[in-house]
């Protein structure tokens, strides 16, 4: 194993030369493919190469495989992978480790807080790989918690003096991926390091866009120069996905077909044009969504009945009318003049949050989930209805990773 005593710190980079990129816990490769979308020269001129990925769900893998084949894909838990080969060879190290047990730190037992959860261990995995390889830069992502958690601290004291990582400096900052033109409102934590031998440590990039175009926005951490002064307004679901949605009344199943990219039979692979897919509604939800107006959620359902199946039925809940407060994106309709709130893994189910269509009765599909999060309509995915919607909600947009890029790449140049 590499330790920092032992590596050889690499000079500038050769003209011309691929930035070689790991990405861990890769799920689908939203991150990658944000990578890739940052084409300084024109089409096809993305300086970053995938040489590894690391994912366990064996769908997300295959769907990283059949997208990114200069990649090796490592279909396994993280923690057997070997890494050592990879030693002083790769430029960039990426990647979320899986979040959920961030989601509500303290909430419910303080004696016991979710920070124990073993998911948030995968950290430490992270780090290991880091550690061994020895990036140039790394990136790590996750929910906005995450800077309040213990992982956190444990990583800032690896990155101390006489800590695992003290040959990195961290930059920490939250982001929202509407600023930098995603149709979504989605928050997430970015931590960046930098190998102290390349100088001064890498920022955050610079909001390109904003909710408010008459002041700018001040900076929340220290980010790099060269974007835009004056931002752009935030980027409508209406204009950038919805405006280029099929008229179609979605599909109830995906098409009949079958590959097997890494040696395991899996659904696929489709192109994102072919999910255009969705439930198929019961009667009561057909109602619920018709009494939803532009805009509404579940508050809209109070004192409203309907015939459902010949029957005059009641078409809120006890649960609803008895919770006045609380989350209003419950069965809620998109703002079709606004970014989409968070895609998550489940966001067909309008139940879960604010993923009605602003106009049709119907919840999003997952073709315009998957252009909310900016994946290109040749993307190709592997897996079954549930499997491809967990690979999109937890993917990371494609053009915050897009704006990582470019930073990353201009320092590196630099």
């Amino acid at each position: 194993m590499a330790t920092n005593k032992t590596v050889k710190t690499a000079g500038t980079m050769p003209a011309n030369s691929p930035i070689t990129v790991v990405d861990l816990f890769s799920g689908a490769g939203g991150f990658s493919a944000g990578f890739r979308a940052y084409e300084p020269n024109g089409p096809g001129s993305s300086p970053f190469r995938s040489v590894a990925a690391v994912e366990f769900d064996e769908a997300a893998a295959a769907t990283y495989a059949a997208n990114f084949g200069s990649a090796h894909v490592a279909n396994v838990d993280i923690t057997t992978w070997d890494p050592s080969p990879y030693t002083g060879q790769v430029d960039v190290i990426m990647g979320g480790p899986p979040c959920q047990g961030f989601s509500a730190l303290h909430r419910n037992n303080p004696e016991k807080p979710k920070a124990e959860d073993p998911r948030n261990r995968l950290w430490a995995e992270y780090v290991r790989v880091v550690r061994t390889i020895q990036p140039k830069i790394f990136v790590l992502e996750n929910v906005d918690r995450f800077l309040r958690s213990q992982e956190f601290q444990h990583l800032q004291e690896a990155t101390s003096e006489g800590g695992d990582l003290s040959n990195y400096t961290l930059r920490s900052g939250i982001l929202n991926a509407a600023d930098y033109g995603v149709p979504q409102a989605r928050r997430r934590a970015i931590v960046i390091a930098t190998r102290n031998d390349l100088g001064e440590p890498l920022k955050h990039p610079r909001p390109t866009h904003t909710r408010d175009t008459a002041t700018s926005p001040q900076a929340r951490f220290e980010v790099e120069e060269g974007t835009p002064a004056e931002p752009l307004p935030w980027v409508s679901v209406q204009s950038e996905v919805f405006d280029h949605t099929p008229a179609e009344t979605p599909s109830v199943d995906l098409p009949e077909r079958t590959d097997k990219p890494l040696g395991i039979v899996l659904p696929g692979p489709y192109r994102t044009t072919e999910l255009h897919i969705g439930r198929n509604p019961t009667e009561l939800s057909l109602a619920r969504y018709r009494a939803i107006p532009p805009g509404g959620n579940r508050h809209n359902l109070t004192g409203k009945h309907d015939e459902v199946g010949g029957v005059e039925t009641y078409l809120s809940t006890d649960s609803w009318d008895k919770h006045k407060t609380g989350s209003g994106d419950v069965m809620g309709r998109m703002h079709a003049d606004r970014p989409a709130v968070t895609i998550r893994t489940e966001f067909y189910k309008p139940e879960k949050g604010r993923y009605l269509h602003p106009e049709h009765d119907r919840p999003i599909t997952h073709y315009e989930a998957a252009l909310i999060q900016g994946f290109p309509a040749d993307f190709q995915w592997f897996g079954s209805k549930v499997q491809i919607a967990r690979q999109i909600g937890n993917a990371v947009p494609i053009g915050l990773g897009k704006a990582l890029a470019r930073v990353i790449h201009e320092r590196l140049e630099r």
